[in-house]
């Protein structure tokens, strides 16, 4: 697991925190919550004075859920797709 000081590294040297946790092979929520110590999902409400103390986003959700991914976009289920239906009449509308 990264430490506080290898995301905060990365970060002052310019990365933003999907790099980081890319560098550091996390989820880029996980790196805010390790800089941070509040998760990303905007669960938890600080202060606004707490939030310039602790260099908080203004908005920080858009860490927290992974990139969608259409597993039907892979050609191996294009082809599972497409022989399953070959082998099912009611699926071919018969």
């Amino acid at each position: 697991m990264p430490t506080t000081q290898q995301v905060r590294a990365l970060l002052a040297e310019g990365l933003d925190y999907r790099g980081a946790a890319e560098r550091l092979g996390i989820a880029p929520g996980l790196a805010y919550l390790i800089a941070t110590g509040f998760p990303a999902d905007g669960s938890d409400a600080p202060s606004p004075e707490e939030r310039r103390a602790r260099g908080l986003l203004p908005a920080s959700q858009n860490l927290s859920n992974p990139p969608v991914e259409s597993p039907a976009a892979r050609e191996v289920v294009r082809r599972w797709l497409h022989d399953r239906v070959a082998a099912d009449d009611r699926m071919r509308g018969r």
